[in-house]
């Protein structure tokens, strides 16, 4: 499921284009909307996020016990990111990991996107908003356990897995975004993807 490539199947059968020929080379949201507009894009992100939620909530149905959830949060993010189906060439995980999340802690997600939404509003850098959002929501996560808060009658301290390494692997795939943060060489949103040469 988490491998299924969004991003490359809604451009190419609307456009006719291969994703990872342009901008960034990912097939995510955030490269969708630089090369395809908003329309498409949205399309790309609701589809990687139903992907993320539908893995943990399959695994809640069938097996019922948190560590198939964040199992199933875990593979959805790696196959997403490193897709079999595209040579393993995928997208960096902010909407699949959102989606994971929504179902093991939606308040942990909502806190996610309080943060990650302001932040590309004011900055214009979808990535640094998606970097602060994936960190809030794992600090967010993290506390909520702690505490021993259970808003929805779902928690379990093995979320913490999700939270690390999960969270771990999303900032990582950011590591360029990362770099050209600090360096000010960042693309900011409305700048259109370029065709990679």
């Amino acid at each position: 499921m988490g491998a299924l490539p969004w991003g490359y199947v809604v451009l190419f059968l609307r456009r006719g284009i291969d994703i990872r020929e342009y901008g960034s080379g990912r097939t995510g949201m955030s490269n969708a909307l630089r090369t395809a507009g908003m329309k498409l894009a949205g399309v790309v992100l609701l589809l990687d996020l139903v992907k993320g939620m539908g893995a943990v909530f399959l695994a809640r149905a069938l097996i019922g016990d948190p560590t198939s959830e964040v199992a199933a949060g875990l593979m959805a993010l790696v196959g997403h990111n490193w897709p079999v189906f595209l040579s393993f060439r995928g997208g960096r995980g902010i909407a699949p990991g959102l989606g994971s999340l929504a179902v093991m802690s939606p308040l942990s997600a909502i806190c996610g996107v309080v943060v990650f939404l302001p932040i590309c509003l004011i900055t214009r850098y979808l990535s640094l908003g998606s970097i602060l959002g994936v960190l809030s929501a794992c600090v967010v996560l993290v506390a909520l356990i702690l505490l021993e808060f259970n808003l929805w009658g779902f928690s379990s301290n093995l979320y913490l897995i999700y939270a690390l390494l999960g969270g771990g692997v999303i900032i990582w795939q950011h590591k360029d975004n990362i770099q050209r943060l600090l360096n000010g060489t960042e693309r900011r949103i409305g700048n259109p993807a370029a065709r990679i040469e």
